[in-house]
């Protein structure tokens, strides 16, 4: 992967040999890491700098990843955010996307797979999405059909996001299965039919590995 301008990234997580396995791998992609172990550290670094993405573990010391961001939101503060944590309850989940995050990564996490999602993230500089009669505003999290807001379940809004970030791009079961409570072949099948109804999306399954949403 390329940049053509160092991307700074926040990553808070107080697992130490976990945190400079990621901060290893991020630089290797010339990503610029800054690495703290608390929320509160994590604060102190938003304070003194901008950055282009927040990586958060959600159970740190002194102040969560889930506190630290509804701060950082409550303050005006729009960076990108990723949780990842080792909670795997609806309502973890629940309360991380209310929290105003953009993605949530659930550990054991393949690298490659955080890489694609970074990449995508930072690539997409418009706050707004368009496909179809489909808008997506990235900054409000909310989906929009003729105008009209469409009332989307948290796991269907995750599904939806990782696609509509994805036009093209063929998106693995993997992936998919991280944001779902209780992830099975006929769940995910369940909820890709539901999004093809409800938005009218062209989602081809790519047999055995994925779904992708076509290009226009």
């Amino acid at each position: 992967m390329k940049h053509i301008h160092t991307k700074k990234i926040l990553l808070l997580e107080d697992d130490e040999m976990l945190a400079q396995s990621i901060v290893q791998l991020l630089e290797e992609e010339k990503y610029d890491v800054t690495l703290v172990g608390d929320g509160e550290d994590a604060l102190e670094e938003t304070y003194e700098g901008n950055f282009d993405l927040y990586l958060l573990d959600i159970n740190v010391p002194l102040l969560n990843g889930i506190d630290f961001l509804k701060l950082s939101r409550d303050s005006g503060d729009k960076t990108p955010a990723f949780f990842i944590t080792a909670l795997r309850d609806i309502a973890s989940l629940s309360e991380a996307f209310d929290s105003g995050c953009d993605d949530y990564i659930k550990k054991p996490f393949n690298i490659d797979e955080l890489l694609i999602r970074i990449s995508a993230k930072l690539k997409n500089d418009n706050p707004l999405i368009e496909y179809s009669d489909i808008k997506f505003d990235l900054l409000e999290n909310r989906v929009f059909k003729e105008s009209k807001e469409v009332d989307l379940g948290i796991v269907e809004k995750a599904i939806f996001v990782l696609l509509i970030k994805n036009i093209g791009m063929t998106i693995s079961k993997s992936m998919l299965f991280d944001v779902m409570q209780k992830p099975s072949d006929v769940a995910l099948r369940v909820l890709i039919n539901k999004l093809r109804k409800v938005l009218d999306l062209d989602i081809i399954n790519i047999k055995s590995i994925g779904y992708k949403l076509e290009k226009l």
